[in-house]
């Protein structure tokens, strides 16, 4: 569960991006270095990486499986699935063979890894993926449901088999599509 700062669903995505960020400068589980970029997130004060970083950062892994790094049967994983409503742009798009293609089909990568796997997602998964969640939800005017207002998406929610109903967790990310 993220902490009680983590208000809305915008607050989730920039929670979960804070993260990232600490994961990639080695600060992993450092609540107040976590926190500190949750909050200049917040604020604006720096922003998620661009489109060009994350392309290098893929870069890095061509020829792989982004999942499971497999060289065999590579294929194009849409991260929100196309059959779900997501966009056909390379932002939406990771390198996947074909067995962890077909083993997501169309859940979305929360739901697939589950909350006990949520921290292993891959790094540029994640990151592309929290980008679009927030496009998707920008789109929805969903981003600022708080917690009291979650029963709204819950009603709708395809991965909520898998929580509380009126948790924020993850899975309410994956509620609009």
């Amino acid at each position: 569960m993220p902490p009680a700062a983590v208000k809305t669903l915008r607050d989730l995505i920039f929670w979960q991006y804070a993260k990232l960020i600490a994961k990639s400068a080695g600060q992993a589980g450092k609540f107040g270095f976590i926190m500190d970029r949750f909050k200049k997130l917040q604020s604006g004060d720096i922003e998620w990486s661009g489109a060009i970083r994350e392309y290098i950062k893929e870069q890095e892994v061509v020829g792989l499986c982004i999942y499971c790094g497999s060289t065999k049967d590579l294929s194009v994983d849409h991260l929100i699935p196309r059959a779900r409503g997501g966009p056909e742009s390379g932002d939406n798009a990771v390198t996947a063979c074909k067995t962890c293609n077909s083993s997501r089909a169309d859940k979305g990568i929360y739901e697939w890894f589950q909350l006990a796997g949520r921290n292993e997602v891959p790094r540029i998964v994640e990151g592309k993926y929290l980008k679009e969640l927030y496009a998707l939800h920008e789109r929805k005017g969903t981003l600022d449901v708080n917690r009291k207002g979650l029963e709204r998406l819950c009603n709708d929610c395809r991965p909520g088999y898998l929580c509380e109903k009126t948790a924020l967790t993850v899975y309410c990310l994956e509620s609009v599509f």
